[in-house]
């Protein structure tokens, strides 16, 4: 009795325990995930199990998103799941996306996982028109994407057609052009069976690559206004934060670089930008929603989070690499101690055979010495004779033997010489291979000493690379800027090739173009390309305004 009343308040007590929980949804780009969570799940909870989940490391460019009131929001870390305005219904759904875009997706995005999930949301963006991508450039990206999707082109395989079910331009382009289905897919295969040897991840990566230098590219825009009450946009993206003209989504009037920014600060909905130089006046705007404050802020702290990281990323390749030298200069030490050895057993193997040879042939003298003598003393005879002429032949047969062994012994006195000779080349090579070595372990001290952002932390590592203190040679430096500059030549030499073929596709469809469709963002794109203008320069030439020059944003005042 007392047994089944102890069972009973046992399994009540693990009823009671047992926490609630609520089912969420998550939506990656390329999958769905269902997870139980519990009710006193924080956002950081419900995200750091999807990031565990998918194996991501590099979290910090993510976030979970939802809509309410066909409004998107994002999760906030610190904050219960429940306690946002999520929908009630179970699953309760969030969307797992980036929210803040890397200046260089091949620098800054390490895993395969990043790649494929940046490379596959950028294409989404593209093809649903978010980011803008001119005619020409839109071609060549869907023959990456083809690439990554399909592997290399085999005309076996990949017959006519083959495309007809993807989903690869954006509809802006097909209908700006005079041209079917098959046409587009006739110049996307061209340039498609140009990419053959790049596996998947090397595809998305080229596609990110030449997406990154779109104008749109990672760029979230927001209503806002200026003291003047003149509307504009706000731009905020890995490059810094731009005001643009409504109508102009690609052309900034102002930007302010990240690294030239003192201070962002926000009091209700006046928003004020402080530079670095306290010459310069505070540039302020007004924004009726709290969450583009919010937003940049976040924009902010991530990036300068990003930086640290990669700092971090930085100090432990250096550590790692400092630790291959080292191993490499205790291997080359080895190597050259083992060769000293050998070339000194060689020296006296080498001496012993020349002293050989010179007793062979002082013997083959004194047995050519010895046939004169009996060919002088010889007995007239006849069987003196013969028996004389046997002793000369033999005579003469060890003197030809002894002269043979002798030269032997030469020849392997020369060979020996010869070994010895190679064994000092192959010490010498060894003392150079240790003295490029050193030299490498000096230029990584010379990267770690140039590296002034790196975290303080960093000082143990500087007295670790201390240890190994070597002169850097102005023959090394010479190589490497050799290979540098081969780097620089072969990139450009690439980049001049490849907008050869863009120049040449654009030139080759503009006769079928209908000027009627053209949208505002098409017009704009061509006078920016007339002018020389691209994403990068814009900024650098909009980034810097005199004190004394009028304002782009709000005439008759002074710009930053």
């Amino acid at each position: 009795m007392a047994g089944a009343i102890a069972s009973r308040m046992s399994f009540s007590s693990l009823k009671r325990k047992q926490p609630k929980t609520f089912t969420v949804r998550i939506a990656t780009m390329d999958a769905e995930m269902e997870f139980s969570c519990e009710v006193k799940w924080k956002g950081k909870d419900l995200f750091d199990l999807v990031c565990r989940t998918l194996g991501l490391r590099e979290t910090w460019f993510f976030g979970l998103q939802y809509t309410i009131k066909d409004t998107v929001a994002w999760l906030k870390m610190d904050k219960k799941v429940l306690d946002h305005d999520v929908p009630t219904e179970e699953p309760v759904t969030f969307h797992f996306l980036a929210k803040f875009y890397p200046e260089n997706a091949e620098e800054e995005l390490v895993q395969e996982i990043t790649q494929h999930l940046f490379f596959l949301q950028v294409k989404k963006q593209i093809l649903d028109e978010k980011i803008y991508c001119p005619p020409e450039a839109s071609v060549l990206l869907a023959s990456y994407a083809v690439q990554a999707k399909y592997g290399d082109y085999d005309p076996n395989v990949h017959k006519r057609g083959f495309l007809a079910q993807e989903e690869l331009l954006p509809k802006r382009v097909i209908n700006l052009y005079q041209m079917t289905p098959e046409m587009w897919e006739e110049r996307i295969t061209a340039w498609y069976a140009e990419h053959r040897g790049r596996a998947r991840d090397e595809a998305e990566m080229e596609y990110l690559k030449i997406a990154q230098d779109l104008e749109m590219y990672g760029v979230n825009y927001f209503a806002i206004r200026n003291k003047k009450g003149t509307e504009l946009l706000l731009g905020v993206d890995a490059l810094g934060l731009h005001i643009y003209d409504p109508d102009n989504r690609l052309t900034p009037k102002i930007s302010f670089p990240w690294n030239e920014i003192r201070n962002i600060s926000y009091s209700d909905k006046e928003f004020t930008i402080k530079p670095l130089d306290k010459k310069i006046d505070v540039f302020k705007f007004n924004s009726s929603k709290l969450r583009v404050n919010k937003l940049m802020e976040r924009q902010r702290l991530a990036r300068e989070k990003q930086m640290r990281e990669e700092a971090e990323r930085t100090r432990d390749e250096l550590e790692r690499r400092l630790m291959q030298l080292k191993e490499e200069a205790t291997m080359a030490n080895e190597a050259l101690m083992r060769s000293e050895e050998t070339a000194d057993l060689l020296a006296e193997k080498a001496q012993i055979t020349e002293e050989e040879a010179k007793l062979l042939a002082q013997k083959a003298a004194e047995a050519e010495q010895e046939m004169q003598r009996i060919k002088a003393t010889a007995i007239r005879t006849e069987e003196e004779k013969r028996l004389m002429e046997q002793k000369v032949l033999e005579a003469e047969m060890l003197a030809l033997k002894m002269a043979e062994e002798s030269e032997r012994r030469a020849k392997e006195a020369d060979q020996l010489k010869q070994d010895l000779q190679e064994a000092r080349e192959s010490e010498r090579r060894a003392k150079q291979k240790l003295l490029e070595i050193t030299s490498k372990s000096s230029y990584t001290q010379s990267v770690n000493s140039s590296t002034t952002a790196l975290p303080t932390d960093l000082s143990s590592f500087n007295l670790i690379s201390e240890s190994l203190s070597f002169d850097f040679k102005d023959t090394d430096m010479k190589r490497l800027s050799m290979e540098i500059e081969k780097e620089k030549v072969e990139y450009m030499e690439k980049s001049k090739h490849l907008q050869e073929q863009l120049n040449e596709l654009k030139t080759e469809i503009e006769a079928l173009k209908l000027k009627e469709r053209e949208t505002a963002l098409d017009i704009l794109h061509n006078e920016n390309a007339s002018r020389g203008n691209s994403k990068h320069n814009t900024i650098k030439k909009q980034g810097v305004c005199e004190m004394s020059a009028p304002c782009a944003v709000d005439p008759g005042t002074t710009c930053l």
